[in-house]
């Protein structure tokens, strides 16, 4: 099994990281769209739709991806959708969350499938503009993630209950994780801002990672910033493990062999990504 895990990750590192670094955007904004159409395809499978339909269903966000890039949304300033992601994000993981894995399975069906669609289009928008504007700020966001991913694991295996007297984040959803997790994981992505700003201070000039662009704005919104991008990633996680629970199944797919499927890999990623560029667009102004 480490293996696997291990001979996969190697093949996505030869296949992203040329794209990641090539001198133009396109290569990974295209690239990046093969990834969301087949996290499509696992959405639709995880909420009913098989077989044909769900083939359908990633081609059908390939194309609306496709429609995007061709009109210029990823050229474009769009703060407004940006804040209605927020808005979706916050008020509808709060509402999708509270009501767990038997109130998910009742809200119909054919809206399920729209909901992923949009959320998946919207993440794959936010992706390509984030390269855009370039490499430093797209891995500044994608690497908190995973550093509070990481932070929140060791912190749940060492203080898991301790502080909470054996209180669960979510125990019906995913009770694996502690709320000392995600108290590590927001320890931990403020120790990667700092680091990431003197980083920033000590390379050539180029685009300002997320944390440079906060911390412009003062050093208030840097950390509430990256607090609630913290906080969202594990809203991600979240809604992603009620749609498995849901949909009796442990990983969305096995397309990556020894780590589940796209959506797995991708699941806290659906927040932050559109959060960070409405960040980025308050910290400058409404430019971004």
């Amino acid at each position: 099994m480490l293996g696997q895990r291990v001979i996969t990750a190697l093949v996505l590192l030869a296949v992203l990281l040329p794209a990641l670094f090539a001198p133009s955007a396109t290569p990974f904004i295209a690239l990046s769209l093969l990834f969301i159409a087949a996290a499509a395809w696992e959405w639709a499978r995880l909420n009913g739709v098989a077989g044909a339909g769900a083939l359908a269903t990633g081609a059908l966000c390939a194309a609306l991806c496709l429609g995007l890039w061709a009109l210029g949304a990823v050229e474009r300033p769009l703060p407004g959708l940006w804040l209605a992601a927020a808005l979706a994000w916050v008020l509808g993981g709060a509402w999708v969350l509270g009501r767990g894995v038997a109130g998910w399975a009742r809200v119909p069906a054919a809206l399920r499938w729209a909901l992923g669609l949009a959320l998946l289009s919207v993440a794959w928008l936010a992706m390509a503009q984030a390269r855009r504007i370039g490499v430093n700020f797209l891995l500044s966001a994608m690497v908190l993630v995973w550093v509070a991913d990481v932070f929140a694991y060791f912190a749940g295996r060492a203080l898991g209950g301790r502080l909470t007297g054996g209180n669960k984040l979510a125990p019906t959803i995913s009770p694996g994780k502690s709320w000392e997790g995600v108290w590590g994981g927001m320890l931990g992505v403020l120790a990667l801002a700092v680091l990431w700003l003197w980083l920033d201070r000590t390379q050539p000039p180029g685009a300002a990672s997320i944390y440079t662009r906060l911390h412009q704005a003062g050093p208030a919104l840097l950390v509430a910033g990256v607090l609630f991008l913290c906080a969202m990633s594990v809203v991600g996680d979240l809604f992603e493990s009620l749609v498995k629970r849901s949909a009796g199944m442990k990983d969305s797919s096995q397309l990556l062999p020894g780590h589940g499927g796209v959506l797995d890999r991708i699941d806290a990623l659906l927040p932050t990504l559109p959060l960070a560029m409405l960040l980025a667009s308050w910290s400058a102004g409404g430019g971004a």
